[in-house]
């Protein structure tokens, strides 16, 4: 019985549990307190033992192959259970945990976020690591089913399905305003939606969606933009904008703390602009980590923090 995993040492499956999540020897290394060629050298044993490559470099990182992604949901899941089940009867204490939360994120929801969360951290939680990685709205739920990320900080507009084991809890909600350089030459004092539609817009799709949430809200309402730049990024938009006569559909958090520095306008919407609430995502897999319902509640209130 078991017999494959008796000729196996099971050290061995934490590695390859890591680099799958990491996609690097050096952060799997630094996540697992090993050297980098100790973790190497672990790797090389394991595909020994399996008679399979495992993980082929891929640019920068490495990239799981074939039987590794089969393998992998079943080792995660394993070894979350057993974990979850020695951990179980020691109390998590925050003052004291060393436990890793990895983060998907766009830049806009790390910024919300993150710094309000860091300074909480530093007082209840010094020694605790985060880290963030950048992430598609479906590649966030891909990276939560598999382990990768503990947590995902998205957005919506409104009630959306979810995927299975994906549950969500509501951070803080903002809506749009129009922001354009102080000096426009079209714009100045205020916005109608005439100048609206009739000036150049930056589009920023950070889930790399086809349609905007913007775009979309115009269309429902018969109306269209005319869109010459789109940016996956919220946080390089004012910046740009600043420089041209293009105008930019931001949140209002957003528009009121870059938009001073930036030498930037703010209007209100002059269209039915949707509201959207920031989002904190998690899979069911991952209860019984101990500290897990800490730091949602964590996030959650540096959420808070940031409703002003």
């Amino acid at each position: 019985m078991h017999e494959a995993l008796r000729r196996l040492d099971m050290n061995l499956l934490l590695v390859f549990d890591a680099l799958v999540r990491l996609g690097s020897v050096a952060a799997a290394a630094e996540e697992l307190a090993m050297s980098p060629s100790a973790c190497s050298h672990a790797l090389t044993r394991l595909r020994g033992a399996l008679s399979d490559p495992l993980f082929v470099r891929y640019g920068s990182g490495m990239q799981p192959t074939a039987r590794a992604q089969a393998m992998a949901p079943v080792i995660g899941q394993a070894l979350q259970a057993l974990g979850g089940s020695l951990d179980g009867a020691r109390p998590f204490a925050p003052a004291d945990s060393t436990q890793a939360f990895v983060f998907a994120v766009t830049d806009y929801t790390a910024y919300a976020v993150l710094p309000a969360l860091a300074e909480r951290l530093r007082t209840l939680a010094p020694r605790l690591r985060l880290r963030a990685v950048y992430s598609t709205r479906q590649d966030s739920f891909d990276d939560l089913a598999a382990g990768r990320a503990h947590f995902a900080l998205g957005f919506d507009e409104g009630p959306a399905a979810l995927p299975e084991g994906v549950q969500a809890r509501d951070g803080f909600t903002d809506d749009y305003v129009v922001v354009a350089r102080e000096d426009h030459p079209e714009v100045r004092g205020s916005l109608s939606l005439a100048q609206y539609l009739a000036a150049s817009h930056l589009a920023v799709k950070p889930w790399r969606e086809g349609r905007g949430v913007i775009d979309g809200a115009l269309e429902r309402q018969g109306l269209r933009r005319q869109v010459t730049m789109e940016l996956p990024s919220l946080l390089a938009a004012p910046f740009i904008v600043a420089g041209s006569d293009l105008l930019a559909t931001l949140p209002r958090r957003l528009a009121r703390r870059l938009g001073p520095a930036a030498g930037l306008a703010v209007y209100a919407a002059p269209f039915a602009a949707p509201a959207y609430t920031l989002k904190v995502l998690f899979h069911a897999r991952h209860a019984g980590i101990p500290g897990h319902d800490w730091i949602l509640e964590q996030v959650l209130a540096a959420a808070r923090e940031t409703d002003e």
